[in-house]
């Protein structure tokens, strides 16, 4: 049985409920944005977790040229390490039949039993491959999903300089590679990349590795200090060529997973906070408005005996209902663009599943989160309500008292038609509610333009990477260090327009107590295909000696020009040597540092020496240069710039679109909600004073003006601080997610700001056409006759 205050309320809520709505979908909204992230955060995070440990993912990885199996015994000794797994790994030129375009794929070792301790497989399809055979393999899901590939299907790879075809006996995922990319790549590209797997023993057979290794992962006991068996490892492998191990948090894969899962957290704070903060406003007005109108009907409750806690507690379940009800769409529509997302994040990270749940503690937080910035934003207008004295409260609300605005007094008010003078007085007499709602609808703005940056920034970023920076078409990499005149030999072939060779090293960088290991790029003074740029995207001429970090890692390291740093080599001679930094550059991938090409030669003490080539191609000849590099035993493999920037709009493509879909209809959600709410509190305010106009001659249409104006002016005001706030939200997350892997930068293009700026305008004009609607049937004799 429903108390006399119960039925009060659900009449209340009838009576109001165009505007409840509103209130209801801006909840909603925010709701929706902090379950859909928090939900697939949490989800990806579980699916990782479960995998990695299911699948036995290792916790230290090391690279070497050649070390013999029986050190595998020493490394197990090391104090803290439970498991050791010592494999051969190779890059190999892979041939597909049916598709021209250079494909290169990475070959990992499986013990001769396919049941390797760490870094297991899970098979999609297929089986294990057969030990007594050196033909049969084992390829990524996300390759065999790229060309169609199923068990029994073959391609060919060039195997150590040698032909050979391959049987697919396997589709399998691996938690090593759940984000699967080519090493200096920007994004994944599972037609031209592909891992592959095969048994040790063919492998030791291809490549003389009888006995030895030159890949180990190893796994680590809960309380170990890894730090410290990594160093350990390392003064192990050191004689044998080892290029520095590394721990899981810098494994490639799950470095991007982390970065992933950290953007994720950034969003799921940042947008549902606005939407919550928007809709605690909303209720602040309604509520306010409610208690005002209801004076009468307060003081008759309290003659009746309700308490003051009676009626603050009836005003609370208004905004708790209000509450609820957004919370449960909220939820209801977060959870499905979650399953959405996820869908979206499994075509990025191949996960073999995805354990996706709707979270209870999610959507408590959610419930508290709301109620709480809920009650907050209303308590005044309800502790008004509750402590309103009886006899105060059966007098009529005092009339509203208009003055001179602003504009007037500073004076232009002769400027000003008399509705426009009322428009400016009616702000003028509640500054704080048009500022409120100026910067709700700034807000909304600002949500559009965050969802604009991230194409901008990335439309910056393929320009500077691949058209200002890496000039050439092709990119040759060798199997390894070979002399200059390959540089010659690849220039001499038909339809190749200009060759410039590069040394590539991996080193470990050093200042004080920072170290960072990456690689150092050797190039030549008169290159044309490589440029590097500097903060102002303006070529830097490389010294003769020195050299030049990349920003970030000047940051990092804490350098910067004059500074002296360590260079430790990872490979050859392993020379160490203090070189000083000559200056910084700007790069979005990676952090690598730049050196003169015959500088970098003299400090490995070699002649001329190239790890490959760029290219510029004549576009017809290009099928036949592709196929003169698959024939070359040397070349390890070959990328194709136009196929990189494709393959990275591509992927981008589908995440950007699902972002700016759901951040349009989102952004439009609050600023209908912000301006239809003012314009129907204000019709409730001001419906005696119209009707008043109207009796005095007044027509629709001014009377309109006067209600419209406001709110138009309201949208008006709003779009320059959306531009402002846009931006610095954008500046934020931008810094937010910069790391060593990518750094997105603060670019926003004109059409971003006008694609904004025409949703604030085209969402408030439909609010208006709602308002207009309510206008021109308002009942002059009723509104006259009743009483405020």
């Amino acid at each position: 049985m429903l108390s006399g205050l119960d039925l009060k309320l659900l009449r209340d809520l009838w009576k109001m409920k165009s505007q409840m709505l509103a209130i209801v979908l801006v909840i909603v909204c925010g709701v929706a944005t902090f379950i859909m992230f928090m939900t697939n955060m949490d989800s990806l995070t579980r699916t990782r977790d479960a995998f990695y440990r299911d699948y036995r993912f290792a916790d230290v990885f090391a690279t070497v040229v050649r070390a013999p199996e029986s050190l595998s015994e020493s490394i197990l000794a090391i104090d803290g390490v439970s498991f050791v797994e010592t494999r051969i790994t190779a890059d190999v030129k892979l041939a597909i039949d049916g598709f021209e375009d250079p494909v290169i794929g990475k070959i990992m070792s499986l013990p001769d039993d396919g049941r390797p301790v760490l870094n297991a497989l899970h098979l999609r399809a297929g089986r294990l491959p057969d030990p007594y055979r050196d033909d049969e393999a084992i390829v990524s899901d996300a390759f065999a999903g790229a060309h169609g590939f199923k068990p029994g299907d073959r391609l060919g790879a060039v195997i150590n300089g040698k032909w050979k075809t391959l049987t697919i006996i396997g589709v399998a995922v691996s938690p090593e590679f759940i984000y699967q990319i080519r090493p200096g790549a920007m994004m994944p590209d599972y037609k031209r990349y592909g891992i592959l797997w095969m048994t040790k023993s063919a492998l030791a057979t291809a490549y003389d590795m009888k006995g030895a290794f030159n890949d180990v992962a190893l796994n680590v006991s809960p309380d170990a200090n890894t730090a410290q068996i990594i160093v350990l490892l390392d003064a192990l492998l050191d004689r044998y060529g080892g290029f520095g191990a590394y721990d899981r948090k810098d494994q490639m894969s799950h470095r991007f997973l982390e970065e992933e899962f950290k953007q994720l957290a950034n969003f799921s704070f940042i947008f549902p906070m606005i939407f919550i903060g928007v809709a605690a406003f909303l209720l602040n007005v309604v509520i306010s408005r409610t208690v005002s109108t209801q004076r009468d009907q307060v003081a008759i409750l309290k003659a009746f005996g309700y308490t003051n806690a009676a009626i603050g507690l009836h005003y609370i379940k208004l905004v708790g209902l209000a509450v609820v009800c957004g919370v449960a769409g909220g939820t209801a529509a977060g959870a499905w663009l979650g399953q959405l997302l996820g869908d979206l994040y499994m075509q990025f990270y191949r996960f073999p599943y995805l354990l996706y749940r709707l979270d209870g503690g999610i959507v408590a937080v959610a419930l508290g989160v709301t109620l709480a910035a809920a009650l907050v934003g209303t308590l005044h207008a309800i502790r008004q309500a509750a402590l309103l004295p009886p006899a105060e409260a059966m007098r009529p609300e005092p009339p509203a008292r208009y003055g001179k605005s602003l504009v007037e007094r500073l004076g232009a008010g002769r400027l000003l038609s008399q509705p426009a003078r009322m428009i400016m007085r009616n702000i003028d007499r509640k500054p704080a509610r048009f500022l409120l709602s100026v910067t709700g609808v700034a807000l909304a703005c600002a949500t559009m333009i965050t969802s604009g940056f991230f194409s901008d920034a990335v439309d910056f970023m393929v320009k500077v990477q691949f058209t200002l920076s890496q000039r050439e078409d092709i990119q040759v990499t060798f199997i390894k260090p070979t002399s200059y005149s390959a540089v010659y030999d690849l220039n001499n072939l038909h339809g190749v327009l200009r060759a410039e060779g590069f040394r590539s090293v991996p080193a470990r960088l050093s200042f004080e107590n920072r170290s960072y290991r990456t690689s150092i790029e050797g190039i030549a003074p008169n290159a044309v295909l490589r440029q590097i740029l500097d903060a102002d995207i303006q070529k830097i001429e490389l010294p003769p000696t020195g050299i030049v970090l990349t920003d970030y890692l000047a940051r990092y390291l804490g350098v910067g020009p004059g500074d002296r740093i360590r260079v430790e080599v990872l490979e050859g001679a392993r020379p160490e040597r203090d070189v000083v930094v000559t200056g910084t550059a700007r790069q979005y991938m990676g952090l690598m540092g730049y050196m003169d090409f015959t500088a970098l030669n003299a400090l490995m003490r070699e002649q001329d020496v190239v790890s490959g080539v760029s290219m510029t191609v004549d576009p017809l000849y290009q099928k036949e240069i592709y196929r003169n590099l698959e024939r070359m035993p040397r070349v390890a493999g070959t990328v194709v710039i136009e196929d990189e920037i494709r393959n990275f709009y591509d992927t981008m493509a589908q995440s950007m679109l699902f972002y700016t879909f759901v951040a349009t209809l989102m952004a439009g959600a609050i600023i209908f909600g912000v301006v239809y709410n003012n314009a129907r509190i204000a019709l409730a305010e001001r419906s005696r004073e119209l009707s008043s106009l109207r009796v005095l001659g007044y027509t629709r249409g001014e009377i309109s003006f006067i209600i419209l104006g406001e709110l138009a002016l309201m949208t008006l005001a709003a779009i320059l601080p959306g531009f402002w706030i846009g931006q610095m939200l954008s500046a934020w997350i931008a810094r937010s997610v910069a790391s060593d892997i990518f750094r997105i930068p603060l670019v926003i293009e004109p059409f971003t700001y006008a694609l904004a700026a025409s949703v604030v305008i085209a969402s408030a004009a439909i609010s208006g056409v709602i308002v207009r609607r309510k206008l021109d049937h308002l009942n002059l004799v009723d509104v006259l006759k009743s009483r405020e």
